[in-house]
């Protein structure tokens, strides 16, 4: 099984949000979904960027990377 980290962005939000999941596709179904979460507040999230790792220890690590720069700037460099 893989792992990948993703970025979705929300044109109504402007907003990027981080995370990882071992099936992507469930995983965007959920975004889009009514439920309690920060992606709820918005129907339009866009997968942007993706990465694969072989565990999800390293997808976890790379995401809490990712989250740690605290700075738009450099995730839109990475999404390029």
């Amino acid at each position: 099984m893989t792992y990948k980290v993703y970025i979705l962005y929300s044109a109504e939000m402007d907003r990027y949000y981080v995370g990882y999941a071992s099936n992507i596709e469930d995983r965007m179904q959920k975004h889009l979904s009514n439920h309690n979460g920060y992606t709820s507040k918005a129907k339009d999230w866009v997968i942007v960027y993706k990465e694969n790792f072989d565990t999800k220890a390293e997808a976890y690590k790379r995401e809490r990377q990712i989250k740690s720069w605290k700075s738009r700037k450099k995730i839109e460099e990475l999404v390029g």
